[in-house]
């Protein structure tokens, strides 16, 4: 794994934290939350889901930032969901 792919994940993990965010106004957790949560998500979905999915597609990076970007928005909105009422 290059450090190039690990940029692409976190960016497209960070977009779709974001994304997730405007979906589900309610219950979002703010901006900065939103991006780190969609950054870690987005390195992990693409770590694990990447090459699989990219197999799939027939392109191994539009596999990893295509999965980066899911997981970095289902993140922010499971926590959003989890998230107590204060």
């Amino acid at each position: 794994m290059d450090i190039m792919s690990l940029l692409l994940q976190l960016v497209s993990g960070a977009a779709g934290g974001n994304i997730g965010g405007l979906l589900n106004k309610a219950k979002s957790l703010g901006p900065l939350i939103n991006t780190v949560l969609g950054a870690l998500g987005g390195l992990g979905g693409g770590q694990l889901l990447g090459g699989k999915v990219g197999e799939m597609m027939g392109s191994a990076q539009a596999g990893s930032i295509g999965s980066s970007a899911l997981v970095g928005l289902l993140l922010p909105l499971i926590a959003g969901f989890l998230k107590k009422k204060a």
